[in-house]
């Protein structure tokens, strides 16, 4: 069977350069379209005035436009905004524009700031060294936080977007279309730092679209993000770890969900970790070829009662021992599929003594955007009806 062709938004800058040679066009009209798209964000070909006509009507009839357009926005009293996305189909998925919170600059604020973005300590001491002097205005750095399928098949107990189970993967022009209207939507002043594949969706259960996005995002020629700044999550898709190496030289930061420090729990909570349990997942994070002075970040959701207990802790540090990492511990943000919730705030403190004592740089993922649910494992189908689990035993 033949593939379908790939949507005009899909396409690297060699493969416009092919598309348009073939029809006649000069070598520099594909460099011109791909600019249009991905730098400046203008999907409607009527207003690529350097464009010949003839071209734009080309474009047109192939279909150029938006791929994912704004239904609604749910804004947050901290400032995070949540954006319902319509797809072509009448599919919808969700997006989260998250503004650095006032005070940045100073070190607290980067540290919290490092840990809901997954940067690393080094690159925020060059963004503080590099602030604005003066009287200028500065930015507010916004991180993105993106989908990559419409539902979820992974089934985590803790998650809301495996509700309706996995309706259908993203294509990569809906993946990095996301991007390019969170861009043109952010506020006066805010500027899109990064990108974090954590909405709704297994990134690398969609693999070759997640892929085909990265390369487009990071494109010199279009929005041109830092591989720095960009952090693919994963559930722990082993053979899809090892491929996201490979692929991108280790170049993508990586985050893994990882919820428990043993199988018997994990499991429990994340059905994947029966196919991927946790020695072949350590493995694999071992495996990857991460660059000097970069970490892996640990994504751990505190649930109540199931994986919060001090001892839990410990074996945590032990397994994670000799693993470049950083620790994300991430209190459960209520959702109506579950009656499971997040532990006390002693709870969570003490389970973090025991990281810090341990050597690890373990920090707790600042609350943004739950009066929205905008929160970590809140964004949901629209339409998709609730059923509600019972708390584990």
């Amino acid at each position: 069977m033949r593939s379908a062709p790939l949507h005009p938004v899909a396409r690297l800058p060699e493969e416009w350069s092919a598309s348009l040679a073939a029809r006649g066009e000069r070598s520099f009209a594909a460099k011109q379209v791909f600019h249009w798209i991905h730098r400046r964000g203008v999907l409607d070909p009527g207003a690529m005035t350097n464009l010949s006509a003839r071209l734009r009507e080309h474009l047109a009839a192939e279909g150029l436009g938006d791929v994912v357009t704004p239904e609604r926005v749910h804004r947050s009293e901290d400032g995070t905004r949540k954006l319902l996305l319509r797809l072509r189909d009448g599919a919808t998925i969700e997006t989260v524009l998250l503004p650095a919170v006032s005070g940045a600059g100073s070190r607290a604020q980067l540290d919290a700031d490092a840990a809901a973005a997954d940067l690393d300590d080094d690159e925020d001491d060059a963004a503080e060294e590099n602030a604005p002097e003066g009287n200028a205005a500065p930015h507010v750095r916004v991180t993105q936080c993106i989908s990559t399928q419409v539902g979820c098949a992974m089934g985590c107990t803790f998650c809301a977007s495996g509700v309706a189970g996995l309706k259908r993967h993203l294509g990569p022009e809906e993946i990095a279309g996301q991007v390019l209207l969170g861009r043109a939507m952010l506020d006066e002043g805010e500027e899109l730092r990064n990108v974090v594949y954590m909405g709704m969706g297994e990134p690398l259960h969609n693999y070759e679209a997640t892929a085909r996005s990265l390369r487009l995002l990071t494109h010199p020629e279009g929005i041109n993000l830092s591989t720095r700044r960009v952090t693919v999550s994963t559930s722990g898709l082993v053979p899809e770890i090892a491929r996201l190496g490979a692929d991108f030289g280790g170049q993508i930061a990586l985050a893994i969900s990882l919820h428990a420090s043993d199988n018997e729990t994990r499991s429990r909570l994340m059905p994947i970790n029966r196919k991927h349990p946790l020695d072949e997942l350590i493995e694999a994070l071992r495996a990857y070829p991460l660059p000097r002075r970069r970490r892996i970040t640990i994504e751990y959701t505190l649930v109540a009662g199931q994986n919060d207990d001090p001892a839990e802790a410990r074996r945590l540090a032990k397994l994670l021992r000799g693993l470049p990492v950083k620790i994300n511990l991430i209190p459960m943000n209520p959702i109506e599929a579950s009656s499971l919730g997040p532990p006390g705030l002693e709870r969570v403190a003490a389970f973090q003594d025991v990281l810090t004592q341990a050597g690890y740089s373990c920090f707790v993922r600042r609350r943004r955007g739950d009066d929205v649910s905008a929160a970590c494992g809140q964004l949901v189908l629209l339409g998709a009806k609730p059923k509600v689990r019972r708390a584990l035993a």
